[in-house]
């Protein structure tokens, strides 16, 4: 048990979250996987394949926890040029998949994902910049625009081929600034620029030709915004009932709108899955819709979850990230510096938001996104790059005082002069 402690230290609430999100992950990786399974001929490789990341990430987790916080300021130093590079060009060079340029091809097959190393790093730069630039009396007015600079920048590479992905970065970041204290006027500038922009974006969209470059080049997946957005409204407007006959994938229904099998099939069988679940679920390896759903075991394997786990295994898995965001909140509560409170409040707002949208995009709260849900789905870069954000937390939370609330010196949103970095 001592030798544990040595090895897994930090918070260990923390770490206990960390490690179910793995078991789980492993289960449900294994039994969504039938279709690569099937493609494969080979059973297992799936469940190896994702020992491997889950090995790699760990390893990585503790290594990073080990290192003091306050040397994650040099990161974005080294690596926020390394991204910016990355990111363009993956958007230039980079074969699209599943209409996005998104991955650069690695050898041994791999895949490797430039934005999910990007989130960590632009997080970590706003981090800095926020903590840097509190005073006594608040925050300097200057933080906003530094903060929005390297944000546009990074989010701009990133939204052509990804706009899920570049708006819960946005998000993140702006809640960011909440809790540092930007004022008020200056988010509300913020907001104001961001609609505008949007906007604009929508009227070039629907003006341009559709051979002009801009439209090819910038816009070329707005079509597919668009076809996502309008599927959702539909899917608001109608009440389609379960499912399950292939022989029929119209499902009509009087005095509403049609559910069309055959053009939302994933998000129709997720939905079939999540009511055959139940309370309690099938158990683990008994779903059946894991064999028509073609992102069983990333984007909709929270549908799985349930369908197996039932409704308690789905509220177990949201409690999680609940429990994560608020843990997180009491160990940037405990800080005693700026940087290391932001840092860990990024962090985890980052990993519960990409959780909460996944999630809805399963139950249907929210249109299709292809976001993954952070620690359990599978996945090679994003699995690995998630147990690094988890290190940096737990480094935090082993500087972080161990006082009662009224000694600690500094709380995210109060600073005295002791406690203000330089």
């Amino acid at each position: 048990m001592t030798s544990l402690n040595k090895i897994f230290q930090g918070d260990r609430v923390i770490w206990i979250v960390y490690f179910l999100l793995c078991m789980i992950s492993l289960v449900e990786v294994y039994s969504a996987a039938s279709t690569l399974s099937y493609k494969t001929g080979d059973f297992i490789a799936p469940l190896l394949k994702q020992i491997l990341f889950l090995t790699l990430g760990t390893s990585l987790c503790v290594v990073i926890h080990k290192i003091p916080c306050r040397f994650f300021k040099v990161a974005p130093l080294i690596f926020w040029p390394l991204c910016i590079f990355l990111l363009a060009f993956t958007m230039i060079f980079s074969a699209k998949t599943n209409g996005g340029a998104r991955w650069i091809e690695l050898p041994g097959g791999f895949t490797f994902q430039p934005s999910e190393l990007a989130k960590g790093v632009l997080i970590t730069m706003v981090a800095v910049i926020l903590g840097a630039l509190q005073t006594k009396d608040g925050i300097d007015k200057k933080a906003a625009k530094y903060v929005m600079i390297f944000t546009a920048i990074t989010c701009g590479l990133i939204v052509t081929e990804n706009l899920s992905t570049a708006g819960i970065l946005f998000s993140t970041i702006f809640l960011m600034m909440f809790v540092a204290r930007v004022p008020y006027k200056q988010l509300g500038k913020i907001v104001l620029g961001v609609l505008a922009l949007g906007a604009f974006t929508i009227m070039m969209a629907y003006t341009l030709p559709e051979d002009s470059s801009i439209r090819q080049k910038v816009l070329h997946r707005f079509d597919t915004w668009e076809s996502r957005l309008s599927n959702s409204n539909e899917k608001a407007d109608g009440n389609a009932e379960e499912q399950t006959s292939k022989e029929a994938p119209v499902r009509k229904t009087k005095g509403k709108k049609d559910f069309d099998m055959e053009k939302n099939a994933q998000e129709g069988h997720a939905y079939i899955a999540i009511a055959s679940g139940g309370f309690w679920g099938k158990m683990p390896g008994n779903s059946v819709e894991r064999d028509y759903l073609s992102q069983a075991y990333s984007d909709f394997i929270y549908a799985i979850i349930i369908e197996e786990l039932g409704w308690i295994g789905g509220f177990f898995v949201a409690f999680l990230y609940i429990v994560l965001l608020f843990r997180a909140g009491r160990i940037a509560s405990r800080c005693e510096r700026n940087f290391p409170a932001f840092l860990c409040m990024g962090l985890a707002i980052l990993l519960t938001f990409q959780a909460t949208i996944n999630m809805m995009v399963a139950v249907g709260l929210f249109p299709v996104t292809g976001q993954p849900l952070p620690l359990i789905s599978r996945g090679g870069t994003a699995t690995i790059i998630n147990c690094a954000y988890f290190g940096m937390i737990l480094s935090v939370s082993r500087y972080a005082r161990r006082n009662k609330p009224e000694e600690a010196s500094t709380m995210l949103g109060v600073s005295t002069p002791s406690s203000v970095e330089a």
